[in-house]
């Protein structure tokens, strides 16, 4: 046999011998990819479906005026000092001064017949489903995506925020407040199965929420975009009309986005007058609270708040307040202190400082008092102000209100007039074009200077040290606002156990506060912060009327019908009756209710019996 013979035969052997174990692992192969396609398949379909359903929310085009279209325009500089046409709101850019237009002071007849428009718009989108009201809010959803950098622009130039500080304070919060309400906004508003109790054992309760009607909401100007957007998402997903009065400070902006949601309200079938804008000073305030909404919402300072809460007291229309605050952001002494000051800085200078939730009070243990305070010195002192729309980022931005940076000056001279040290920051900018304050850190704060307990609204870190956690908590209590609280340590059981004993309506464990990102939980605090909430699970169902409602569980079965001792003319036994049965339901022990049962069956067995027994007992 010749060598190529052998060798034919010694690999038709061998391929005998792989036949096999090819098949096996052909047939190992063929179970896997089955494996994974019942594993992978059912995801595949789902993500299909959703981009399927993705692609069937419109895109929407909204008109730019040039302004809104661009970081540079040409504009008057406009004076807030020189007296204007009462009957029309300057409009201004408050880092340059632009004169952006104006818009109409609303009279009270006017800001009237928008409620009544409302009205009317929402008898019919009260009767719309669940399905409809979240289509609206997903093309919403979408037009934000995809205009966020003009999103930003607008309310950058409205209120003299950075560009950043409109990504984190407008969009992100708005679009998670959008993307809870879409998924888990219909499971709070459905009817609600509740205990129907022992007597009423057969019956069958629940709660429903049906909306109230038409909100009148009356927003700052911080956040001219998430302001107007958070309650507007709230209201249309519970079934109710919204008439948003904008601040006198911050109307510019109410024009594109009364254009964009005019546009979002056509895609989506909505009523157009479901929405709508007020524009004014105090008159149209006060129209809008006692012009006939259903319930009130206010956002803004406590002064004011009082005056809303007795104007609504005239109609007796609820209102929800969310008012000033004072956070306290608290260090304890294991904290890592160049990562804490960051969070620290972030918290006191977010839209440069102009944050109701903002932190003001930094309590820093003793320990790590002068390190922490020298830090955040130094990286302050590094921070770059000016316009939002300039040709260099900027850190901190303009305060949107005329006079808020002069008022700031004033808690600080009064704060070193009384011992405060000033560490950065401290004196108005002479170089800059518009409404400014700069970042300021402090320390030496105490208890007999102004800004110790007044709200600064404004880019002021006052740097407080403490010994114990006791002294601390004291300390932070010290206030006559309770919004927000804020507590740091390597100890999460330590920074919760502070975080307790606070008077505050949030708190927030070693972070600055989140909770406001966990859109489920409501907002809102206590003491002069106001009362009620507008956020969360509580605010979704604030903008209802909860009805109580109960039936039979089966009426086939079982029906209620008055028992003969109780039905008119009332028998003998209808008192007797009435204490056994307590004593059969409620009694304490099986003794007690063997008692009450016995005795609530001899008044319809033995009535003269439990006559007599009771005459004799009286």
């Amino acid at each position: 046999m010749g060598s190529m013979e052998i060798c034919l035969q010694q690999l038709a052997s061998s391929w005998a011998g792989l036949q096999p174990v090819l098949i096996h692992l052909l047939k190992s192969q063929q179970a896997l990819m089955a494996i994974a396609l019942v594993i992978i398949g059912p995801i595949l379909i789902y993500l299909a479906y959703g981009q399927l359903q993705a692609s069937l929310i419109p895109s929407l085009t909204v008109h730019l005026e040039e302004a809104e279209a661009k970081d540079k325009i040409s504009a008057v500089r406009h004076d807030p000092k020189k007296k204007s046409d009462k009957d029309v709101v300057p409009c201004y850019d408050p880092g340059t001064m632009q004169l952006l237009g104006h818009v109409p002071a609303m009279s009270s007849a006017e800001v009237k017949a928008i409620v009544a428009r409302a009205r009317a718009a929402q008898k019919d989108w009260k009767k719309s489903s669940f399905a409809e009201r979240r289509r609206v809010l997903e093309i919403l959803l979408k037009f934000i995506i995809e205009n966020q950098e003009t999103i930003c622009r607008v309310s950058a130039r409205d209120s003299g925020k950075a560009m950043l500080d409109a990504i984190l304070g407008e969009v992100i919060v708005t679009c998670e407040k959008i993307h809870w309400l879409c998924n888990e906004g219909e499971r709070w508003l459905k009817p609600e199965k509740r205990s129907s109790g022992i007597l009423s054992f057969y019956k069958a309760a629940r709660v429903e929420y049906h909306p109230v009607g038409v909100v009148g909401a009356i927003v700052p100007w911080n956040y001219p975009f998430h302001n107007v957007i958070n309650p507007l998402t709230s209201c249309v997903f519970s079934g109710n009309a919204l008439v948003i009065k904008v601040s006198e400070h911050a109307s510019w902006s109410a024009g594109y986005y009364g254009r964009m949601i005019n546009a979002v309200l056509a895609a989506g079938g909505a009523p157009p007058d479901l929405v709508q804008f007020v524009t004014g000073y105090a008159e149209a305030g006060n129209a809008l609270v006692t012009g006939g909404v259903d319930k009130a919402i206010f956002i803004g300072s406590t002064m004011v708040g009082k005056k809303v809460m007795a104007a609504a007291a005239e109609t007796l229309t609820p209102v929800t307040l969310e008012l000033g605050g004072k956070d306290p952001v608290i260090f304890c002494e294991d904290v890592n202190v160049d990562e804490s000051v960051q969070t620290a800085l972030k918290a006191a200078f977010l839209n440069c400082g102009q944050n109701c939730a903002g932190g003001e009070r930094f309590f820093v243990h003793e320990k790590i008092h002068d390190k922490f305070a020298a830090k955040a010195a130094e990286v302050v002192s590094k921070m770059r102000q000016g316009p939002a729309l300039g040709d260099e980022p900027i850190d901190c931005g303009a305060m949107c209100m005329p006079g808020l940076a002069q008022k700031i000056q004033g808690l600080v001279d009064d704060a070193v007039a009384k011992g405060a040290k000033v560490l950065a920051g401290g004196k108005l900018p002479q170089h800059l074009p518009g409404q400014f304050y700069p970042p300021t850190v402090i320390t030496n704060v105490n208890k007999n200077m102004e800004i110790w307990s007044e709200e600064v609204f404004g880019p002021v870190m006052c740097i407080i040290p403490w010994s114990s956690d006791d002294e601390v908590v004291a300390l932070a209590n010290d206030c006559p606002f309770g919004l927000g609280s804020n507590v740091f340590s390597a100890s999460q059981a330590r920074s919760r156990a502070i975080a307790f004993r606070l008077e505050a309506g949030m708190s927030t464990i070693n972070d600055f506060a989140t909770t406001y990102m966990c859109q489920s939980l409501p907002f809102g605090g206590v003491k002069h912060s106001g009362f009620d909430r507008f956020g969360g699970i509580e605010g979704l169902r604030g903008l209802c009327h909860p009805k109580a409602v109960c039936e039979d569980r089966l009426p086939w079965l079982m029906k209620s019908s008055l028992p003969p001792p109780w039905q008119y003319p009332v028998q003998e036994t209808a008192f007797p009756f009435g204490t056994s049965l307590v004593a059969m339901f409620y009694g304490p022990g099986i003794v007690c209710k063997i008692k009450g049962l016995l005795r609530l069956a001899a008044c319809f067995l033995a009535p003269k019996t439990v006559v007599k027994d009771r005459k004799k007992h009286e």
